[in-house]
């Protein structure tokens, strides 16, 4: 597993916490993947990056959603 994904595992147990602000997964590991067009650093597109501020705490979940399901497909195809 990546450094990257690592660290992406441990917020999203911050983002999944009830009661708390949802932090951002942003890691400042700011490049784009040109295949998957996902930040390499956050797992997220240049979309979500722009929006993350205007986003509710159930938006930002939802987009924790995604990173992690992102997260899970990185680690299945760089798995042998």
């Amino acid at each position: 597993m990546s450094v990257a994904t690592q660290l992406i595992a441990k917020h999203d147990h911050l983002a999944r916490a009830t009661g708390q602000i949802v932090p951002s997964p942003c890691i400042s590991v700011c490049r784009m993947n040109a295949q998957t067009t996902w930040c390499e650093g956050c797992l997220r597109s240049l979309e979500e990056i722009a929006g993350w501020s205007r986003l509710d705490d159930a938006g930002k979940r939802i987009i924790w959603d995604r990173i992690a399901q992102r997260a899970r497909a990185v680690v299945e195809t760089s798995s042998p």
